[in-house]
């Protein structure tokens, strides 16, 4: 389909992309937006577990994407507004000039995403990390150190919230779609499964530095501040990262990228 040109910001056919910031907050039903180029590739790429709906582009964008253009089924609509209009339409300056219309993939139940993953692998898991930023890092550094899933309790911020696609590079479309449980219920189905799960906790009574990779391994991490709940604590194996300086612990984000290197095979 070729790219169909828009002029009014009001026209029906790009409601879906007016105001994002605000719809972001309120949910789409099943839709999320897509923000740059990088991510929008890999909307449209072969690994994705999501279906791109519609792309809009600013037209300065055209030309440098025709690849990405042509290769999109026919059924695909890419609109295309000049700058002025697109800013209006997303309700601020989008100077990245790509947006994408996707749809979330069906929801795995834990016990199903962690079934078919392998005796030897390290997956994921988080409780009551509400900032988008260290959501979306934490997906990014589960792609980056070949991790097996990525497990949010209900607590959890949306992954498929803009930013938090945007700050995993895309990870997040990469990757299965799983049912959020309260954390007790996460840490009995990782359990169920053979995993061993490893508590991050400035408190924990081992280093990081002192396990080595193997087995089926899942790394808790807790929101910064509170942290774990000490209940959800004694269930697991606590483990610390030591610190100097006076700090007590790292980003979250960080802290999943210094366990995932320690426990990886990509460690070695």
């Amino acid at each position: 389909m070729d790219p169909i040109r828009i002029d009014d910001p009001d026209d029906p056919r790009i409601t879906a992309y007016r105001d994002i910031k605000e719809r972001d907050l309120t949910g789409r039903e099943g839709l999320f937006i897509a923000e740059g180029e990088v991510v929008v590739r890999t909307l449209a790429s072969s690994a994705s577990r999501c279906r791109m709906r519609s792309m809009l582009l600013a037209e300065k964008r055209v030309a440098g994407l025709s690849d990405l253009i042509t290769g999109l089924p026919v059924e695909t609509p890419v609109y295309v507004v000049g700058q002025a209009v697109l800013d209006v339409v997303a309700g601020f300056p989008l100077h990245r000039g790509i947006l994408a219309l996707g749809e979330k993939p069906p929801v795995l139940t834990i016990a199903e995403a962690l079934s078919g993953l392998p005796e030897e692998t390290v997956v994921v898991a988080a409780s009551a990390i509400g900032n988008h930023d260290n959501i979306g890092g934490l997906y990014r550094n589960a792609a980056a150190f070949g991790a097996g899933a990525v497990l949010l309790d209900d607590l959890c911020g949306d992954p498929f919230y803009r930013k938090a696609i945007r700050v995993s590079v895309g990870a997040v479309l990469r990757t299965a779609r799983i049912e959020p449980l309260p954390v007790d219920a996460l840490v009995d189905a990782l359990i169920a499964s053979g995993f061993e799960v490893i508590a991050l906790t400035p408190g924990g009574g081992e280093t990081l530095a002192s396990l080595t990779p193997g087995g089926r391994r899942a790394i808790l991490l807790g929101s910064e501040g509170p942290g774990l709940p000490q209940a959800v604590i004694d269930r697991c194996r606590a483990v610390r990262i030591p610190m100097s300086g006076g700090f007590d612990s790292l980003n979250v984000a960080v802290t999943s990228a210094v366990a995932l290197h320690q426990l990886t095979a990509l460690a070695d």
